[in-house]
Protein backbone atom coordinates (compact mmCIF):
# COMPACT_ATOMS: atom_id res chain seq x y z
CA UNK A 1 0.00 0.00 0.00
CA UNK A 2 1.37 3.43 -0.90
CA UNK A 3 0.55 6.35 1.29
CA UNK A 4 2.27 9.53 2.26
CA UNK A 5 1.97 10.83 6.17
CA UNK A 6 2.55 14.18 6.81
CA UNK A 7 3.52 16.12 9.37
CA UNK A 8 3.29 20.09 10.37
CA UNK A 9 6.22 21.30 12.61
CA UNK A 10 6.04 21.89 15.87
CA UNK A 11 4.77 25.44 17.14
CA UNK A 12 7.61 28.44 16.58
CA UNK A 13 6.61 31.97 17.60
CA UNK A 14 5.05 33.16 14.84
CA UNK A 15 2.87 30.11 14.36
CA UNK A 16 1.05 31.20 17.98
CA UNK A 17 0.74 34.86 16.89
CA UNK A 18 -0.43 33.98 13.67
CA UNK A 19 2.15 35.50 11.69
CA UNK A 20 2.40 34.29 8.12
CA UNK A 21 6.06 32.00 7.88
CA UNK A 22 7.02 31.31 4.67
CA UNK A 23 11.09 31.59 4.21
CA UNK A 24 11.84 32.92 7.71
CA UNK A 25 13.64 30.18 9.20
CA UNK A 26 12.48 30.00 12.67
CA UNK A 27 13.22 27.82 15.41
CA UNK A 28 10.60 25.62 17.59
CA UNK A 29 9.79 27.42 20.75
CA UNK A 30 10.17 24.69 23.91
CA UNK A 31 7.02 23.72 23.43
CA UNK A 32 7.10 22.92 19.90
CA UNK A 33 10.09 20.73 20.87
CA UNK A 34 7.77 18.35 23.21
CA UNK A 35 4.70 18.11 20.50
CA UNK A 36 7.82 17.08 17.98
CA UNK A 37 9.03 14.57 20.39
CA UNK A 38 5.80 13.33 21.10
CA UNK A 39 5.64 12.26 17.85
CA UNK A 40 7.97 9.68 17.99
CA UNK A 41 6.27 6.82 19.28
CA UNK A 42 3.40 7.29 17.09
CA UNK A 43 5.31 7.07 14.21
CA UNK A 44 8.12 4.55 15.24
CA UNK A 45 6.09 1.66 14.47
CA UNK A 46 6.12 2.43 10.65
CA UNK A 47 8.93 1.58 8.06
CA UNK A 48 8.94 4.28 5.54
CA UNK A 49 10.72 3.93 2.39
CA UNK A 50 11.14 7.50 1.84
CA UNK A 51 11.34 10.70 4.61
CA UNK A 52 11.25 14.18 3.17
CA UNK A 53 11.64 17.47 4.64
CA UNK A 54 11.15 21.10 3.96
CA UNK A 55 14.57 22.97 4.10
CA UNK A 56 13.41 25.25 7.00
CA UNK A 57 14.65 24.71 10.41
CA UNK A 58 11.31 23.97 12.04
CA UNK A 59 10.76 21.16 9.84
CA UNK A 60 14.11 19.68 10.09
CA UNK A 61 13.84 19.96 13.82
CA UNK A 62 10.56 18.63 14.21
CA UNK A 63 11.91 15.47 11.97
CA UNK A 64 14.87 15.00 13.95
CA UNK A 65 12.87 14.92 17.08
CA UNK A 66 10.06 12.85 16.00
CA UNK A 67 13.21 10.10 15.52
CA UNK A 68 14.43 11.00 11.36
CA UNK A 69 17.25 12.91 12.25
CA UNK A 70 18.44 11.82 8.11
CA UNK A 71 15.07 13.04 6.37
CA UNK A 72 16.24 14.16 2.65
CA UNK A 73 15.54 17.98 2.43
CA UNK A 74 13.19 18.72 -0.55
CA UNK A 75 12.46 22.59 -1.46
CA UNK A 76 9.22 21.84 -3.19
CA UNK A 77 8.17 21.27 0.40
CA UNK A 78 8.64 24.65 2.13
CA UNK A 79 6.28 27.05 2.93
CA UNK A 80 4.04 29.22 0.72
CA UNK A 81 6.26 32.29 -0.21
CA UNK A 82 4.12 34.86 1.16
CA UNK A 83 6.42 37.93 -0.64
CA UNK A 84 5.37 41.69 1.18
CA UNK A 85 3.14 39.24 4.07
CA UNK A 86 5.46 37.34 5.24
CA UNK A 87 5.69 38.07 9.36
CA UNK A 88 2.31 40.04 8.40
CA UNK A 89 -1.30 38.55 10.32
CA UNK A 90 -3.88 37.87 7.59
CA UNK A 91 -6.22 40.72 10.51
CA UNK A 92 -3.48 42.98 9.31
CA UNK A 93 -3.79 42.44 5.82
CA UNK A 94 -7.91 42.45 5.69
CA UNK A 95 -6.94 46.00 7.16
CA UNK A 96 -6.34 47.01 2.97
CA UNK A 97 -7.80 44.13 1.55
CA UNK A 98 -10.72 43.15 3.24
CA UNK A 99 -11.27 39.62 1.56
CA UNK A 100 -8.06 38.74 1.33
CA UNK A 101 -7.15 35.08 1.74
CA UNK A 102 -3.96 33.23 1.45
CA UNK A 103 -6.33 31.01 -1.30
CA UNK A 104 -7.86 33.13 -3.63
CA UNK A 105 -5.92 36.72 -2.56
CA UNK A 106 -2.57 38.20 -4.43
CA UNK A 107 0.46 37.81 -2.48
CA UNK A 108 2.54 40.74 -3.84
CA UNK A 109 6.35 39.62 -4.26
CA UNK A 110 5.55 36.58 -3.03
CA UNK A 111 3.79 33.17 -4.69
CA UNK A 112 0.34 32.03 -6.18
CA UNK A 113 -1.58 29.25 -4.95
CA UNK A 114 -1.33 27.49 -8.37
CA UNK A 115 2.57 27.94 -8.28
CA UNK A 116 2.30 26.21 -5.10
CA UNK A 117 0.26 23.73 -6.56
CA UNK A 118 2.69 23.04 -8.99
CA UNK A 119 5.70 22.34 -6.69
CA UNK A 120 3.52 20.41 -4.77
CA UNK A 121 2.33 17.83 -6.84
CA UNK A 122 6.41 17.17 -7.44
CA UNK A 123 6.43 15.84 -4.37
CA UNK A 124 3.12 13.85 -5.02
CA UNK A 125 4.53 12.18 -8.14
CA UNK A 126 8.03 11.63 -5.63
CA UNK A 127 6.03 9.84 -3.25
CA UNK A 128 3.83 7.76 -5.71
CA UNK A 129 6.75 6.67 -7.54
CA UNK A 130 7.71 4.44 -3.49
CA UNK A 131 6.48 1.50 -2.91
CA UNK A 132 5.04 1.29 0.79
CA UNK A 133 4.84 4.56 2.92
CA UNK A 134 6.59 7.99 2.63
CA UNK A 135 7.11 10.49 5.28
CA UNK A 136 7.10 14.42 4.87
CA UNK A 137 7.60 17.30 7.43
CA UNK A 138 6.22 20.56 6.16
CA UNK A 139 4.16 23.87 6.98
CA UNK A 140 0.41 24.63 7.37
CA UNK A 141 -0.54 25.86 4.16
CA UNK A 142 1.74 23.88 2.14
CA UNK A 143 -0.04 20.54 3.55
CA UNK A 144 -3.16 21.76 3.10
CA UNK A 145 -2.75 22.31 -0.71
CA UNK A 146 -0.61 19.41 -0.80
CA UNK A 147 -3.69 17.05 0.88
CA UNK A 148 -5.93 18.85 -1.90
CA UNK A 149 -3.50 17.91 -5.07
CA UNK A 150 -3.25 14.31 -3.76
CA UNK A 151 -7.63 13.74 -3.95
CA UNK A 152 -7.05 16.07 -7.66
CA UNK A 153 -8.81 18.91 -6.14
CA UNK A 154 -7.40 22.60 -6.70
CA UNK A 155 -4.39 23.80 -4.06
CA UNK A 156 -7.10 26.29 -3.14
CA UNK A 157 -9.53 23.70 -1.48
CA UNK A 158 -6.93 23.34 1.19
CA UNK A 159 -8.63 25.96 2.94
CA UNK A 160 -11.35 23.25 4.03
CA UNK A 161 -8.96 21.60 6.03
CA UNK A 162 -7.45 22.97 9.14
CA UNK A 163 -3.90 21.85 10.33
CA UNK A 164 -2.34 22.43 13.57
CA UNK A 165 1.29 22.33 14.92
CA UNK A 166 2.80 18.99 15.92
CA UNK A 167 -0.07 16.71 14.25
CA UNK A 168 0.19 13.55 11.32
CA UNK A 169 -2.21 13.33 8.51
CA UNK A 170 -2.34 10.34 6.11
CA UNK A 171 -2.84 10.18 2.61
CA UNK A 172 -3.61 6.88 0.62
CA UNK A 173 -6.45 5.39 -1.68
CA UNK A 174 -9.38 3.16 -1.13
CA UNK A 175 -9.95 1.46 -4.60
CA UNK A 176 -7.41 3.39 -6.28
CA UNK A 177 -8.99 6.53 -5.52
CA UNK A 178 -6.86 8.80 -3.42
CA UNK A 179 -8.36 9.69 0.19
CA UNK A 180 -7.89 10.73 3.50
CA UNK A 181 -7.14 8.64 5.93
CA UNK A 182 -6.43 10.36 8.67
CA UNK A 183 -6.33 14.24 9.15
CA UNK A 184 -5.10 16.84 12.07
CA UNK A 185 -4.13 14.13 14.52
Amino acid sequence: MRDLWLVRHGTTEWSLSGRHTGTTDLPLLPEGEETARALAPRLAGTDFGLVLTSPRQRARRTAELAGFPDAVVDDDLGEWNYGDYEGVTTDTIREKDPDWTIWSGVTPGGETCEQVGTRLDRVIARARAQDGHVLVFGHGHALRALAARWLGLPAADGRMLRLDTATLSVLGFEREQPVVLHWNS
